[in-house]
């Protein structure tokens, strides 16, 4: 049974930040949310974590292994070198898309987003220590069956893009309602996705159904663990496997 602790990273009154006392720069903007990014990731990442950055003001990290303590620390740390602070929302659950709904109520109710008067909220529960276990996390990596042959290497850069988010696009919604998981785009033609407890059937038909909606061909490999990382380094030699064996879906577990 999975147990994914989910936090949603949330900056505290970004918009009317973003034009006061006029509109900044754009370049600056998104020079800091790069940044901002870069530094999350790598504090959660260090913890054993995956951070992804969905619409950079608000991300959602999959924190297995993080107290709230460290939660504090990120926040003390961003607040120190920022012009802008974080608020977070933490829960866990079997489900990854519930845990997310959770930790998102937590900073709902805490505040608006555009709420001069909310920052720096730490609101939610973890998976205790005791209560951790192998199973916790189950991650899936996709990637796009030869899409250097396919696309990169036939199409302009543009339309490759296209191709790949379009893709993306289509296993995300299908993962969200048929399978209660959480799809982020990595870069080049790679999908991470936070799964609760799937089988190897499911996988094979999210791939037939990306295929048959919007004839983007996909292979998954897929792993379990107690940390986002453990569960992705397991994901993706499962997916090397796939590469090497021609398969569409392979389990580490299995």
């Amino acid at each position: 049974m999975t147990t994914t602790q989910v936090t949603l990273v949330q900056i505290d009154n970004y918009g009317p930040w973003t034009v006061t006392p006029e509109p900044r720069r754009e370049a600056d903007l998104q020079t800091l949310q790069s940044r901002l990014y870069a530094d999350i990731s790598q504090f959660v990442g260090n913890r054993g974590g995956y951070t992804f950055f969905t619409r950079f003001d608000n991300m959602i990290a999959v924190t297995n292994g993080l107290d709230l303590a460290d939660h504090a620390l990120l926040q003390e740390s961003v607040g120190n070198r920022y012009p802008v602070t974080l608020s977070f929302g933490v829960a866990t659950d079997a489900s990854p898309v519930r845990a997310l709904a959770d930790a998102t109520k937590y900073v709902q109710d805490a505040g608006s987003a555009q709420d001069k008067n909310r920052q720096e909220c730490l609101e939610g529960r973890v998976l205790e220590d005791d209560h951790r276990t192998d199973e916790d996390v189950q991650i899936a990596h996709f990637d796009v069956i030869n899409a250097t042959g396919q696309y990169t290497d036939e199409l302009n850069a543009f339309d490759t893009f296209i191709e790949i988010e379009q893709g993306y696009a289509e296993l995300m919604r299908h993962m969200r309602y048929a399978h209660e998981s959480l799809s982020f785009f990595v870069g080049g033609d790679n999908i991470i996705v936070v799964c609760p407890e799937l089988t190897e059937a499911d996988y094979e038909e999210a791939v037939s159904h990306v295929e048959e909606a919007v004839d983007v061909e996909l292979q998954v490999g897929a792993g379990r663990g107690t940390s986002a990382h453990d569960a992705g380094f397991a994901a993706k030699h499962a997916l090397e496997c796939c590469r090497a064996n021609g398969t569409r879906v392979e389990l580490d577990w299995e």
